[in-house]
């Protein structure tokens, strides 16, 4: 199951079904099977006392993916800041919807074994998030 909530941010629309469907097609292209995931966008402030709690870290990040991932079932929960996202976007000049899109399909390939550690892993991981936001789009808000 996919599910989207919002904490200590305002909620937006997104098109909820075209971003399960999507997400399960990212998946079962990884050859793995969907299990739990669950999106939360959340505030800055929120995100780093999570980052501080739970990974001792003391910055801001956009995504932080906690991975429960079990044989082939993909499982996790994925805490994303909205402010990130917002000033992200505007950094880089990427609409908000596309900036979005890249960090959830981030943290999707996080759950698939993807990682970004490495020059050559970050290079692996674009790579990937760049194949699905152009296979599946980035679309997906109301």
């Amino acid at each position: 199951m996919i599910s989207f909530n919002f904490v200590e941010t305002k909620a937006f629309k997104i098109k909820r079904n075209d971003l399960k469907v999507n997400i399960k097609k990212l998946i079962e292209a990884e050859k793995l099977k969907v299990g739990d995931v669950s999106f939360v966008f959340c505030s800055d402030d929120y995100l780093l006392e999570i980052n501080k709690t739970h990974l001792n870290h003391d910055y801001y990040t956009d995504i932080i993916t906690f991975d429960y991932c079990e044989g082939k079932i993909v499982s996790g929960d994925l805490f994303i800041s909205i402010d990130r996202v917002l000033e992200n976007s505007s950094n880089i000049s990427v609409n908000f919807a596309n900036e979005l899109s890249r960090v959830m399909f981030h943290g999707v390939l996080h759950l698939c074994s993807y990682k970004d550690k490495t020059p050559e892993d970050k290079k692996i991981m674009t790579k990937k998030e760049d194949f699905y936001l152009s296979l599946l789009g980035v679309d997906y808000l109301v």
